[in-house]
């Protein structure tokens, strides 16, 4: 928990205009987010379309990841230097354009090329961004204020998987693309002008000098930095597996993509539940503890897609996975505010959420490239797995390391 001084104002922080924004964030991570998962849903049309195998075929996805890693780290640098509001412009004129140019693509390379360059740096800037601004309006309540705002994305993989697979088997994926193009434009880019206010800045300052005495108490920064740079690489390894391939393992299954969009959809939909249950969690146990629980869990839901691959206990299992890993992403943002300064807030948190969607893009591809192999998803399972005990270890070393070693001085 963050210590509050007796003379500080906390209502500028915690109240009506901070969830006012907060509601405004997440519609706006909620439309943006689509450009994470329009790609997951149409991965089996696009196969087909193209004639390609698994493994090319997920690299439209691993290029749209790669998108918005890089976007993590330049759109938090835009919004720690200008405000948020211009990220969250640039991102939606961004996705509206590449939806637009993907409808016309002939290729799985051009296809890949604007996932990457288009969608995937534009969906980038309703995220990290958002994550970042949203921690400086709140202090007692900043884990279920983050863990709300990280829903975004998982709103969205509720929300578009259903309604972009009826649009997709009803007009083919090229017109549901350029649908999805219209929508953003409408609703990414109004909703950003409304994000005008900026935290207190004497406030912001204050937080910041005692944050970073916290940083100096525990460890260098860029010891920290590192540490969670390889926790986010290795729990979304770990988490890309079902979320990426679950349409297509359905289909594999007999089950039909329809199936793996629904099963897709429930896993979003407890994963916000289980990060605003997580977020709650963290007020009181702080980031550390609450990466350990949801790692711990995702590792354990994981384990359980080996033996259960029947139509019943694949939608019992996704429901499980997704209550298990809502709180690992919110987390890392909890623990960069603890941490380092405010000023540092959009790059610090956009450098470690860049490294969680170089692990989804890193899994995806592997999953792929496993499937392709082995002919089964069995070993990219357990691949996950492994990936997800580093993960454990880095948290478990987080929480014990630093009562083990000497402190020093950032």
């Amino acid at each position: 928990m963050t210590a509050i001084s007796p003379t500080e104002d906390v209502s500028a922080f915690d109240g009506a205009p901070a969830w006012r924004r907060l509601a405004i964030a997440l519609a706006l991570s909620t439309c943006s987010g689509i450009g994470l998962w329009s790609i997951v849903v149409s991965l089996p049309y696009i196969e087909a379309a193209f004639g390609a195998d698994r493994g090319g075929a997920s690299l439209p996805y691993t290029a749209t990841m790669l998108g918005f890693a890089a976007g993590g780290v330049l759109m938090g640098r835009l919004a720690d230097r200008y405000g948020t509001r211009m990220p969250l412009m640039a991102g939606g004129v961004l996705l509206a354009l590449g939806y637009g140019v993907a409808a016309l693509s002939q290729s799985i390379w051009q296809l890949s090329l604007v996932q990457g360059l288009l969608i995937g740096l534009g969906a980038s800037g309703g995220f990290g961004p958002l994550v970042a601004d949203i921690s400086l309006w709140f202090r007692r309540r900043r884990g279920i204020a983050v863990a709300i705002i990280a829903s975004g994305n998982y709103l969205a993989g509720t929300v578009w998987p259903p309604i972009l697979q009826a649009a997709i088997e009803a007009h083919g994926w090229r017109i549901a693309f350029a649908g999805l193009g219209v929508m953003v434009i409408c609703t990414v880019v109004p909703l950003a002008l409304a994000l005008r206010a900026r935290p207190p800045a004497e406030l912001a300052a204050d937080v910041a000098a005692q944050e970073a005495g916290r940083a100096a108490a525990m460890m260098s920064k860029g010891t920290l930095q590192a540490l969670l740079l390889l926790a986010g690489l290795s729990c979304c390894v770990a988490m890309s597996m079902p979320q990426v391939h679950i349409v297509a393992y359905c289909a594999d299954l007999g089950f039909g993509p329809a199936r793996g969009a629904e099963m897709l959809s429930l896993m979003l939909g407890f994963g916000v539940l289980s990060r605003l249950v997580f977020g709650v969690i963290a007020d009181r146990v702080g980031g550390v503890r609450t990466l350990i629980l949801s790692s711990t869990l995702q590792c354990l839901a994981l384990a359980f897609y080996l033996p259960f691959d029947g139509l019943t206990s694949l939608y019992v299992v996704s429901a499980m996975f997704g209550l298990a890993q809502g709180g690992i992403v919110p987390s890392y943002a909890l623990i960069v505010r603890q941490y380092y300064p405010a000023a540092e807030a959009g790059t610090r948190i956009g450098a470690v959420l860049m490294m969680t969607i170089l692990g989804m893009a890193l899994g995806g591809w592997m999953s792929g490239e496993i499937y392709d192999y082995t002919g089964s998803y069995a070993a990219a399972f357990v691949n996950g797995i492994a990936f997800n005990l580093v993960n454990m270890s880095v948290a478990a070393w987080l929480l014990l390391g630093p009562r083990l070693a000497t402190p020093r001085t950032a």
